[in-house]
């Protein structure tokens, strides 16, 4: 039988992965250092969520800070990544996620990775490894080293989110915005003056692709697993460098595709696996937004 609640995740995870594809047009198209921007667009992703939000209820616990850290570093360093890698390589080097959430779910939600997922990391690290034979400027391989630290934050966020039990998801997403501000303090107050372009740019950054799409997806991972919650947005780099091509003709290497193939594969490969076996959310894992 069909659970209602995991369809509507599913739908709201989709919906995220939607609006989370809007970076890389977005951030190509906005003139201003990457800490600036990643600062900007998390203060007004805060203000977004706590306004849109009740009963929020922060706890300070070392999970809801440590979501909070791991948001931060996500965020801030896919924005770095895209500054310096082409957005093709950023988006797909930060869905390496399933890879870490396989690698470290058993230590820290208790469920061991599967034979299909030993084979989907196995195939997807042989793809992560063409990202860094696609170009041998330094520039290109600090980007993807880069890109790949933020699939890691990534993934440690996602599971943090899933473990926690109080209603602290949008919490630790709120804190990690003000961080990712803080961070990018500096940055911004050193930062040329934006045209009003500029700050549009920013403020759909900050309420459309980073605030409502955290929204959806808070409240999606009451119902997934969290390796459901890595996988299922998968759409993301598809189409995330799909607007970048279409509006500023970025086309990425040719052995950056195979890469991204390979790694897209992996994913989707474990994805049909898990649609075939089925697994409950772990108990510990219970997570409940506000």
């Amino acid at each position: 039988m069909k659970n209602p609640d995991h369809t509507r995740a599913v739908g709201q995870l989709l919906i995220a992965a939607l609006l989370w594809s809007l970076a890389g047009v977005l951030l190509k198209g906005l003139e201003w250092p990457a800490l600036a921007v990643s600062g900007g667009r998390g203060i007004i992703a805060a203000v977004f969520l706590v306004a849109t939000s009740r009963r929020l209820k922060f706890t300070w616990s070392r999970v809801q800070v440590g979501a909070a850290l791991a948001y931060a570093s996500c965020t801030v360093t896919f924005v770095i990544a895209n500054k310096l890698t082409t957005a093709a390589n950023a988006i797909l080097l930060q869905y390496t996620a399933p890879i870490w959430v396989a690698l470290l779910g058993a230590w820290l939600l208790h469920e061991r990775p599967t034979r299909a997922d030993k084979w989907a990391i196995v195939v997807a690290l042989g793809g992560m490894s063409l990202f860094f034979a696609n170009e041998l400027r330094w520039i290109s391989v600090l980007g993807n080293l880069v890109g790949t630290f933020s699939g890691i934050s990534f993934a440690v966020c996602v599971m943090l989110l899933r473990k926690q039990k109080d209603g602290s998801a949008v919490e630790s997403i709120i804190l990690g915005n003000l961080l990712a501000f803080a961070i990018g303090l500096p940055a911004i107050v050193t930062a040329p003056a934006l045209p009003a372009s500029g700050w549009l740019l920013l403020l759909l950054l900050g309420i459309v692709q980073l605030g409502l799409s955290y929204r959806f997806y808070a409240q999606a991972t009451k119902h997934v697993t969290a390796l459901e919650a890595v996988i299922i947005p998968v759409v993301e780099p598809i189409l995330n460098p799909l607007w970048v091509l279409l509006c500023f003709g970025e086309r990425p290497g040719r052995l950056a595709l195979i890469g991204g193939t390979l790694v897209l594969g992996a994913v989707m490969f474990r994805a049909i696996a898990a649609i075939r076996t089925p697994r409950s959310p772990s108990p510990i894992a219970e997570t409940r937004s506000s």
